[in-house]
């Protein structure tokens, strides 16, 4: 079994230095930056569709993963004060999504974006196969979240306002695409959301602008605090203290 990247490899990752065996196509510059000029949701073609058709093969899902777990952690945790998101237990489809956006350009995420070239990771196949092992690791059961004072109000625009595509425990969609935000970082959900209406998330949801965008600092601390705190279920998240064998 592999073990978590080295410092030295990572510096070569960062350099441009992707493993042999993982080599994909080129990225095609010119269609990237069209798509950088962009903001759409739901881009159509590209390897969101393909990966999404593909039979994921999980162990090599695994030895992809080394390359995020330097920043998103072994355990797929991230980070509790939001620099890295919590991708563990997310939607398969979702990752896909993600994953495909930073890699044509539909989504800003420049430090992201050396590790996920095909390059580096692989190809649309690569895709498939670390969604499928992402989704597969269990989540966090101690997540960051905000300070808890005003979770009333956080409730009632949370249930007004967020149930209809995340659902009533922020569950999401994975066949729609939606995101699973139980358990995720407040400061993350709080930097993402200010980027979505900012318009600096080109690949947001517009439904989800519009929903947003009248309102305040308040409520947003308010409501992103609550949905910070809804848990998820109990097979999904794993024992306190939980490490990745995959990565001893």
């Amino acid at each position: 079994m592999k073990k978590t990247l080295s410092a030295a490899i990572l510096a070569a990752v960062l350099a441009g230095a992707g493993f042999a065996n993982a080599a994909g196509p080129a990225v095609d510059q010119q269609k990237f930056e069209e798509n950088k000029q962009k903001k759409e949701w739901m881009s159509q073609g590209g390897e969101r569709e393909e990966a999404l058709t593909l039979k994921p093969n999980k162990d090599n899902g695994r030895d992809v993963y080394e390359v995020c777990s330097a920043c998103h952690q072994p355990e797929g945790w991230g980070l509790s004060d939001g620099t890295f998101p919590q991708l563990a237990g997310q939607h398969r489809s979702v990752i896909i999504k993600q994953l495909a956006d930073i890699r044509d350009g539909h989504r800003d995420n420049p430090t992201m974006y050396p590790f996920a070239q095909p390059s580096e990771i692989g190809g649309t196949q690569a895709i498939a196969d670390v969604a499928e092992y992402i989704s597969s690791l269990k989540m966090n059961p101690e997540n960051g979240v905000g300070k808890g004072d005003d979770l009333e109000l956080g409730a009632k625009l949370f249930a007004d306002n967020c149930v209809r595509c995340h659902g009533k425990d922020g569950e999401g969609n994975g066949e729609k695409f939606f995101p699973r935000i139980q358990g995720q970082h407040y400061n993350y959900l709080l930097r993402q959301y200010q980027w979505i209406k900012q318009g600096r998330r080109r690949n947001a949801n517009p439904d989800m602008i519009e929903q947003i965008k009248n309102f305040t600092d308040k409520q947003t601390m308010a409501v992103l605090d609550y949905v910070s705190r809804l848990k998820p279920p109990a097979d999904l998240v794993a024992p306190k203290g939980w490490k990745n064998p995959d990565f001893k």
